[in-house]
């Protein structure tokens, strides 16, 4: 197969195809072409619904290897980036969810680390996307979307912090543009609710 080009000896000019017949053939190449391509795009997201750059950088590192591991199951159906911002969204809210059923039986725990001393609330989150005069409104932005269901969430981060269009946002929430369009008005209107609901 000509199609295998990577001889080019420079990842950043991989091609999308280049990169999936050298991740299925186990080259170094491609896997550094991937990480050096999708990184900063899934750290970005990751730590859009984690708020937590520990744990994002441990969930962004499961997401390359998971699609390391499974990147013979690849349909090609959707795009690569697509297919790799679903693994995204589904690892980032499968680790909320644990953390949530941990919460629930062990509260003091969760108030406290490891070292005995409380852990980073979610109000210190500073994303590195944000400029800095409008870090404290931001700050107030992010811990609210914490409180918004979790596919609202997901919608709004892809939408706003990676600006995805819909049909991006579709296929990669296995949905409808329609339906990305319903759940952003909702999580605005969430949003809306609760920053009048803010005191002054």
């Amino acid at each position: 197969n000509n199609l295998y080009r990577l001889n080019k000896k420079d990842e950043t000019l991989l091609t999308e195809q280049d990169l999936i017949y050298g991740l299925r053939n186990a080259e170094v190449l491609a896997f550094k072409g991937f990480v050096f391509r999708f990184q900063h795009k899934v750290f970005i997201t990751v730590l859009g619904l984690l708020q937590h750059h520990t744990d994002a950088e441990d969930i962004a590192q499961e997401v390359f290897i998971q699609v390391y591991r499974s990147i013979n199951n690849f349909k090609a159906e959707a795009s690569l980036a697509t297919w790799i911002y679903r693994i995204t969204v589904t690892k980032s809210l499968d680790h909320l969810r644990s953390k949530k059923r941990k919460k629930r039986f062990g509260f003091i725990t969760s108030l406290f680390g490891d070292t005995g001393k409380p852990v980073v609330d979610v109000a210190d989150f500073n994303h590195p996307g944000v400029q800095l005069d409008k870090k404290e409104d931001a700050i107030i932005l992010f811990r609210l979307i914490t409180e918004l269901p979790e596919t609202q969430q997901a919608a709004f981060i892809l939408n706003k912090v990676e600006d995805l269009s819909y049909r991006e946002i579709a296929a990669i929430l296995n949905t409808t543009e329609p339906a990305v369009d319903a759940l952003l008005q909702r999580a605005k209107q969430n949003l809306r609710k609760k920053i009048n609901q803010l005191p002054l």
